[in-house]
């Protein structure tokens, strides 16, 4: 995991990059939009080797009552990340609908953390993708993922 490029930024205890919304250098906000997506993002990408990593800032409204954020804000953050994956593999982009998700919550994302997906596509044929991957907040993971989407090509 490259570092976050800006000096102004600077992660807290466990590596986590926790700056008001700002948005860590060689991201850009995401193309993909639809008002459940831009609800639970905002998300950006960056394209590191043969990954394309999913970024986003933890804001109020995804805080749950125990001040972390909801597991379904990580939830969504790895169904968009490992399908993203999949659907930028092959040109033209390839159609995906996700048909399992599993996650593993291993610690919490608190308000203003910057948090980020990396996932590989571990096994694809013409009609389904087998991804995996990982949440992190500077080095600490927060969650691990495992999908199989169905490839809808025509």
């Amino acid at each position: 995991m490259a570092g976050f490029g800006r000096a102004s930024e600077k992660p807290e205890a466990g590596g986590c990059l926790t700056l008001g919304d700002n948005v860590p250098a060689g991201f850009e906000r995401a193309k993909f939009s639809n008002p459940f997506l831009d609800m639970a993002g905002p998300y950006h990408v960056r394209s590191d080797g043969d990954c394309i990593v999913v970024g986003t800032r933890i804001h109020e409204g995804q805080i749950n009552h125990i001040n972390v954020a909801h597991g379904g804000v990580l939830g969504t953050l790895a169904d968009v990340a490992l399908s993203l994956q999949v659907h930028e593999a092959e040109r033209p982009r390839l159609p995906v609908a996700t048909m399992s998700l599993n996650t593993n919550y291993l610690a919490a994302a608190k308000l203003g953390d910057w948090v980020e997906a990396y996932c590989t596509i571990d096994r694809m044929s013409k009609r389904t993708a087998y991804c995996s991957g990982r949440i992190v907040c500077g080095d600490r993971v927060l969650m691990t993922m495992t999908a199989v989407f169905a490839i809808l090509r025509k």
